[in-house]
C-alpha cells in the first residue's frame, strides 16, 4: 500500500470544531479479531520497541495481562478476561487495548490547545506533544478511557498506529509483528469485509452474537474489533454505546464560540469608547481625590 499523505482534516481548538477538507486519500483501519489472538503480547514488543517507549514494570493482579491499564509509556495492552457463559462454560477472552482512532475523536473535541491533537485525512488521530499542554481533557472526552498523562515530559501520550510507518507504505509494528494473522491492516473499507466475513464464520460456528466493533456513536473507528461475544463488549473492556460526552459537545460548538465572540465584543466596545469620547485626560491640579 503506498503512503499516504499526512493532510490534517482537523486540528484541536478550531473555533467550531468542523472538518477542514473533503478526503482525497482512503481512510486506512487496523482489523483486530479477538478470537483468533493467543495473547503472546508480541505487538505490545513491538510496539515498544518501535516507539522507543520507556520501561514500565509489570504488575502482577492475578492475570496475565501485563499491566492493570494503558500507560503514557505502554501504548498497547493485551486485555484478559475470563467470563463464565450462559452455558456453563468458561470464555477466556483477549483483547489488544490500544486508541481507536475514532471517526469523532472525543479527544480532539475537548482539547484546548490549537494542534495538539490532529485527525489525518487517512483517519488517524495523533497527539503533537510539541504543542500539548497536559492538561489531560483529552482523557475526558476520551469515552474509551485511551490517553495518558506523562510525569516525565508533561505531555498526553498515546498509540498513533505508527503514523511514521503508515507514512511511508508500511503497516503498524504490532500487525508486522502478529503470528497468528488476528492483526490486519489496510483501507477501512476492505478491512470491514474481512471483519464481515470472519464474524459469518463465527455465526456459523456456533456463535450466534459474533459482531464487528464499530460503534456509530464516535461516527466508526479505525480500530476495528471482531467481537465472538457481540453481546457483551463490556467482557472485553470496550463500552456497550461509547459516545463523546455531551459536556464536550456544548464546550466546542456553544460555549467556546459564544466566549470567542464575547471577547471580540469587548474589543470592540473598547474601542467604540475610545472613537467616541477620546481618551481619558489626567485631572487638574488640585482635584486628586474629587
Amino acid at each position: 500500500m503506498d503512503g499516504p499523505s499526512l493532510e490534517i482534516r482537523r486540528s484541536s481548538a478550531a473555533l467550531w470544531g468542523e472538518k477542514t477538507g473533503v478526503r482525497h486519500v482512503p481512510v486506512v483501519a487496523k482489523y483486530i479479531d479477538t478470537s483468533t489472538c493467543i495473547g503472546c503480547k508480541a505487538c505490545e514488543v513491538a510496539c515498544q520497541e518501535w516507539n522507543d517507549l520507556g520501561v514500565v514494570p509489570t504488575q502482577q493482579t492475578g492475570s496475565y495481562q501485563t499491566l492493570p491499564t494503558l500507560h503514557a509509556d505502554f501504548w498497547n495492552l493485551i486485555r484478559f478476561s475470563e467470563r463464565e457463559t450462559e452455558y456453563g462454560g468458561l470464555a477466556w477472552l483477549m483483547r489488544k487495548d490500544q486508541c481507536m482512532h475514532c471517526e469523532d475523536p472525543g479527544c480532539l473535541a475537548a482539547c484546548p490547545a490549537p494542534g495538539a491533537i490532529v485527525q489525518y485525512e487517512n483517519g488517524i488521530v495523533d497527539v503533537d506533544p510539541t504543542r500539548c499542554i497536559g492538561c489531560g481533557y483529552c482523557l475526558t472526552g476520551c469515552p474509551f478511557n485511551v490517553p495518558r498523562f506523562s510525569a516525565s515530559t508533561g505531555k498526553m501520550a498515546k498509540c498513533t498506529l505508527c503514523v511514521d510507518r503508515v507514512q511511508v507504505g508500511l503497516e503498524p509494528a504490532c500487525v508486522k509483528a502478529c503470528p497468528t494473522g488476528c492483526l490486519q491492516f489496510g483501507t477501512k473499507e476492505d478491512m470491514l469485509a474481512l471483519g464481515r466475513t470472519r464474524v459469518a464464520q463465527l455465526k456459523a460456528s456456533g456463535f450466534e452474537a459474533a459482531t464487528l466493533y464499530d460503534p456509530p456513536g464516535v461516527g466508526g473507528t479505525n480500530v476495528v474489533t471482531v467481537l465472538a461475544h457481540g453481546d457483551r463488549p463490556e467482557w472485553y473492556g470496550l463500552p456497550r454505546d461509547p459516545r463523546v460526552p455531551l459536556a464536550v459537545r456544548v464546550w466546542k460548538r456553544v460555549l467556546r464560540p459564544v466566549g470567542v465572540l464575547a471577547v471580540f465584543g469587548t474589543i470592540l466596545a473598547a474601542v467604540g469608547h475610545f472613537m467616541t469620547h477620546g481618551p481619558n485626560e489626567p485631572g487638574a491640579p488640585g482635584e486628586e481625590g474629587l
